[in-house]
């Protein structure tokens, strides 16, 4: 019996290893770079709308995007993340998943 309790607690720690590994991998960000033809006013209305950020967060993200040349504005999945991406670049501005 001593054994059994060995054994399931070291598939237990494999388990949460796995876990963590997977979940660390799938993570990606969705970038909103700078450009020249944008206004704020359509970046944060764009986030938004497309992200759900509230308009403080949209226009801090408009702001690193402007005086860094880029923001992540989203974190999720890259399958989850494309939706977002594919709204934001409809919209006219350049965003990448990476």
């Amino acid at each position: 019996m001593n054994n059994f309790k060995i054994h399931y607690q070291y598939q237990e720690d494999k388990r949460e290893e796995v876990l963590e590994s997977i979940s660390d991998e799938e993570l990606s960000d969705l970038i909103v770079y700078n450009d020249d033809v944008n206004t704020f006013d359509h970046v944060i209305n764009t986030l938004i709308k497309v992200c759900k950020h509230t308009p403080e967060q949209a226009e801090q993200c408009t702001l690193l995007v402007h005086y860094k040349g880029k923001c992540a504005v989203k974190k999720g999945s890259f399958v989850d993340l494309i939706p977002y991406r594919q709204g934001i670049v409809d919209a006219g501005i350049n965003a990448e998943i990476e």
